[in-house]
């Protein structure tokens, strides 16, 4: 009976993960480089100023109230997004137009220090492969949530019942056996498993709280029907609605001082944005968001009058332990709290987890091809799994690379540009997968990791050939965080190079 229930767990196991394999394999891998969303925003827009002296928060306050006085004299709203010193990111204005204005309802630009307007090119950056993990690119939330939901529980599964199947699971990590073939692949799939197994598990289950009024729509639905008492204690868990837009009064006021009201409700650098609304009407609002200084997931948030400061509302942390232990779950999830050190370390632990689905898919193949498939639909199916791996594996690293390589290669001032960057990322996807169904299983994968690698080698070297914000700029000024890019692409390039030649000598080796 014993034997009976590890053999349906390792049954289990396999389906689950199997079932969805590729998928997983994407959101792990965007959602990886979505740690460093911030750095390839800024490598992806080479028009930003190199690494400085940060802005301090009174800085950014005070100069970006002098821009938006210049840009968008009679808008509804400014806003001021506070510079990120801990990523070397400017402050960010955007502004909304009054619905009579004729023209662009809505602006939206970085500052430099001396409150200058910066043009950078039109591109998704970073942000977009973070979002593709969760959003899968074109679809809307819900049904993204649904379908990203049934991959993160399928994962979930395929963790548990792999533990439970691998009953010396700490032992086989310190196993590996090279060129044995199937054997290598397991004992490749259990050490990676075993290397980041808390993380693997945080990350799939706090995947799952982060859309959980989606999957269960009927606890926002019952809202309305609650008292005074228990609507106030759900909306101070942090799902407030906001503060409702004021109508202009149309009695022009002087709006103000900025500056010593945010330094009050925002010390130490904790400040995230600050919006005014109706600013120079009697009817003014500024609303101030800070952070927390601790992993949660969540913010504070201070309304005051525009004309007087007097403050009108304050939404608190929040002690409510459910919203606690969700927002705790959301901000491991995130990272978001992370330094460099503990950020690299997400980044390395969700490298482990895609490789441990990519493992996962190989192995499958493997112990169907060490079996010798004997039917004919097993021998098609063997033969297109082969494939598909080699294609959809390699692919996709082949398309961000496309992706950056895009970036630097598109004229920058060309028609819809920032699409055609992930039409790029897809299309070498895609081009990729049709591309090793015409070829053995091992030629396909040879020649797609060395593609990628060149892909990734050349990065750098067209960066230098394009823009000022190479290397051999980016390093002296001691802008790592530029320079990361650059060297990470170098490392993965080189990472992929020696796969290829390891693979094509194996097979060489075997008179393949």
């Amino acid at each position: 009976m014993k034997e009976g229930f590890r053999q349906s767990m390792a049954w289990l196991h396999t389906w689950s993960g199997l079932s969805m394999g590729w998928l997983l394999y994407f959101i792990f891998l965007t959602g990886t480089l979505g740690y460093f969303d911030t750095e390839i925003d800024r490598w992806m827009q080479p028009e930003l100023p190199l690494r400085g002296v940060p802005m301090t928060t009174a800085e950014a306050v005070s100069t970006g109230i002098e821009r938006l006085r210049q840009a968008a004299p009679g808008a509804d709203q400014w806003k001021i997004e506070a510079p990120n010193r801990n990523r070397t990111t400017p402050p960010r204005i955007t502004w909304r137009m009054p619905p009579t204005y004729d023209g662009a309802q809505h602006g939206n630009e970085p500052l430099g220090a001396s409150g200058e307007n910066i043009e950078p090119r039109w591109t998704g950056g970073g942000q977009l492969l973070y979002q593709m993990h969760y959003r899968l690119h074109y679809l809307d939330v819900r049904t993204a949530g649904w379908i990203v939901g049934f991959a993160a529980m399928f994962m979930l599964v395929a963790i548990t019942s792999g533990v439970i199947t691998h009953r010396r699971i700490f032992r086989d990590f310190f196993t590996f056996r090279p060129g044995r073939g199937q054997r290598s692949w397991l004992d490749a799939h259990n050490a990676l498993g075993v290397a980041a197994l808390p993380f693997h598990v945080m990350i799939t289950y706090s995947g799952l709280v982060f859309f959980m009024f989606i999957y269960l729509p009927t606890v926002a639905g019952q809202i309305d029907r609650f008292d005074d008492a228990a609507q106030t204690e759900f909306f101070d868990m942090g799902y407030s609605p906001g503060i409702s837009d004021a109508p202009r009064s149309g009695i022009p006021r002087e709006l103000v001082a900025i500056t010593p009201l945010v330094a009050a409700a925002a010390p130490h650098g904790r400040l995230l944005s600050v919006t005014v609304q109706n600013p120079g009407d009697a009817n003014a609002l500024i609303t101030v968001i800070r952070e927390r200084y601790d992993v949660r997931r969540g913010t504070e948030q201070l309304v005051f009058d525009g004309v007087t400061g007097a403050r009108i509302d304050t939404t608190a942390a929040v002690s409510f332990p459910a919203h606690a232990v969700n927002d705790t779950l959301i901000g491991l999830h995130e990272g978001l709290f992370a330094g460099p050190m503990l950020r690299w370390l997400y980044f390395l632990s969700g490298l482990v987890g895609t490789a441990v689905v990519a493992t996962g898919l190989i192995l499958w193949t493997a112990k169907r091809r060490a079996r010798q498939a004997q039917t004919l639909r097993d021998q098609r199916g063997l033969w297109l799994m082969e494939r598909l791996n080699a294609g959809v594996i390699t692919g996709l690293l082949m398309g961000i690379g496309a992706y950056l390589l895009a970036n630097r290669l598109l004229p920058v001032d060309m028609p819809a540009r920032g699409l055609w960057e992930p039409h790029m990322l897809f299309a070498t996807w895609a081009v990729a997968t049709i591309y090793a169904l015409f070829l053995p299983p091992r030629q396909a994968w040879t020649r797609l990791l060395a593609m990628t690698s060149g892909i990734f080698l050349l990065l750098p070297l067209v960066n230098a050939l394009t823009t000022q914000r190479h290397l051999g700029v980016t390093l002296p000024h001691g802008d790592w965080q530029l320079a990361g890019v650059d060297l990470t692409a170098i490392a993965a390039g080189l990472a992929f190079a020696f796969a290829a030649r390891a693979l094509n000598a194996r097979h060489a080796g075997n008179g393949q």
